[in-house]
């Protein structure tokens, strides 16, 4: 954890059709910790703009004001900001900003993009030979227009080097805690995060959005109203035949349908949606490991923490000492 005493800069950019979500999410998140922080600590939040008249307005209407032009800032900045939106096809496209963001980024202690930000980054050639991640909607998108970059299209946020990228939303916020709790450590990155109710301090390797959600993609009608069976059901025998004499097929159709419509086999699909269920209850709940380990279809606490660290990385107990949620 740094311990400077100078204020970090924090400089965000702004743009025409800026998402004014994430903007919002990054300065509640570093003003927030100006309220808690003793003044030598705090923030120093500035904007610039990629255009000269003062002001933008954003994708959905609000306006900013805008701050200097990007040309004219001096001086050192900590961690510079590039939030998504709309608006980024159009800045990809200017050399002297991307110029301009090169240069920055090699002064900067930390640069970072939300949302497709990122792609920004990536025109930039910041983004080379990193690993990253996006909207998970653009994910593929940034990997074929930038094959240099090691597009990862699950985490929330991802940090490589001193380069920071983050996924769509809300997930502003979760980068800003995160950026909040390697200068000032856990306890007021917490403290914000309830000061914004905000659920849970995410970490950066947890998926975008839930394995049910996700694949709830499939036009297959027999399969949606199994996959439903299936999380209703997920302390029951959820095996290859069970399965399929569910959904009037045979074993062998079963399998290559499901893995056709689905990217996965039945065997992966249902350990993902079982760790999924998993992480709820430790979230939420102070049932004992046996207890969740039953609940949830594993034969054991044992089997269920070996599947549990192979989906997520960490142990069930690590997972619930971190992100617990503090009302329980």
């Amino acid at each position: 954890m740094n311990t400077a005493s100078s204020n970090r800069r924090v400089v965000i950019l702004m743009y025409p059709c800026v998402r004014e979500l994430g903007v919002a999410g990054i300065v509640d998140v570093f003003s927030s910790a100006n309220e808690m922080l003793p003044e030598e600590r705090r923030y120093q939040i500035e904007y610039v703009s990629t255009e000269k008249e003062p002001g933008v307005d954003g994708m959905y209407g609000q306006s900013f004001r805008g701050g200097l032009h990007y040309s004219a800032l001096k001086g050192k900045v900590d961690t510079l900001i590039v939030p998504g939106g709309s608006g980024i096809v159009r800045e990809s496209a200017k050399p002297p900003l991307l110029k301009w963001l090169k240069k920055q980024a090699g002064g900067s202690r930390r640069v970072s993009s939300a949302c497709i930000g990122a792609f920004l980054l990536a025109e930039a050639g910041l983004l080379n030979g990193r690993r990253a991640t996006t909207h998970w909607a653009y994910a593929k998108q940034l990997a074929t227009e930038f094959p240099e970059v090691k597009v990862e299209p699950d985490p929330i946020w991802v940090k490589d080097g001193n380069v920071y990228t983050s996924a769509g939303g809300t997930s502003a916020i979760d980068l800003s805690l995160a950026l909040l709790e390697e200068d000032h450590g856990r306890k007021i990155a917490l403290e914000v995060a309830r000061m914004l109710v905000v659920f849970l301090c995410r970490p950066g390797n947890q998926a975008q959005f839930s394995v049910s959600l996700q694949d709830q993609t499939t036009e297959n009608r027999p399969l949606r109203d199994l996959q439903i069976w299936m999380l209703d059901n997920l302390g029951h025998d959820l095996s290859v035949p069970v399965l399929a004499a569910r959904a009037a097929m045979s074993e062998r159709n079963f399998q290559r349908v499901f893995t056709r419509e689905m990217g996965k086999s039945p065997a992966h699909y249902v350990e993902e949606i079982r760790v999924e269920a998993v992480r709820r209850k430790l979230e939420r709940s102070t049932q004992g490991m046996g207890e969740i380990a039953t609940a949830c279809g594993f034969n054991s606490a044992d089997v269920m923490a070996r599947s549990f660290m192979r989906q997520l990385k960490t142990t069930p107990a690590e997972y619930r000492a971190r992100f617990r949620s503090s009302g329980i």
